[in-house]
């Protein structure tokens, strides 16, 4: 599978397992799991076919470990193999993540045109569910490079954690919180 196509199936298979299911005709569990077969199925009829190798490929190769297969009960009770994102939805759904506790820093890739509200209101989830940050800064500048010339701030999720602060950790070790105050953010200036 070349790069190009499986740079098209991520991009899909994160619009719709994480946003938009409804728009291929997925109905997500409440944990946000769909029977593989479900997919394939769904978006060959939308006009978007693609087989079980090269989900399997994406699922694998993808760098950000943006998906998880396992065998399971999917929301039309069929039991099979099973796909949800791993994280980043849009659409109401419960990971089902227990809290977790986290390093005593965190990191969050952003870009200078918002670190004015940043300062203010902190880091909020904005249209999706979580708040994520990275555990390491290597991750956080490449996070942040999407929108621009990055900036990577420090989250001092180890007192935010103490404070009662409930953090997660998703499938592929991105951390999740509701929400971090300003006052957990280690700005330099």
């Amino acid at each position: 599978m070349d790069e190009r196509r499986t740079v098209k199936v991520s991009k899909y298979l994160s619009k719709h397992l994480r946003h938009q299911p409804e728009r291929i005709g997925l109905t997500l569990d409440e944990n946000g799991w769909v029977a593989v077969e479900e997919l394939l199925r769904a978006a060959a009829r939308h006009g978007f076919a693609f087989s079980r190798a090269e989900l399997d490929h994406v699922v694998a190769a993808n760098d950000k470990r943006r998906f998880t297969v396992e065998n399971g009960c999917a929301a039309d009770g069929v039991h099979g193999d099973r796909i949800r994102a791993n994280q980043g939805h849009t659409v109401a759904v419960d990971l089902d993540l227990p809290p977790a506790e986290p390093p005593a820093h965190l990191y969050h890739g952003t870009v200078a045109r918002v670190m004015d509200a940043i300062r203010t209101e902190g880091l909020r989830p904005m249209a999706r569910h979580h708040v994520h940050l990275s555990p390491d800064r290597e991750t956080a500048t490449r996070v942040g490079a999407r929108r621009g010339r990055p900036l990577v701030l420090t989250v001092d999720a180890g007192a935010m954690h103490r404070a009662g602060h409930v953090f997660r950790v998703s499938a592929n070790g991105v951390w999740l919180a509701d929400a971090v105050p300003p006052r957990f953010l280690l700005l330099r200036g």
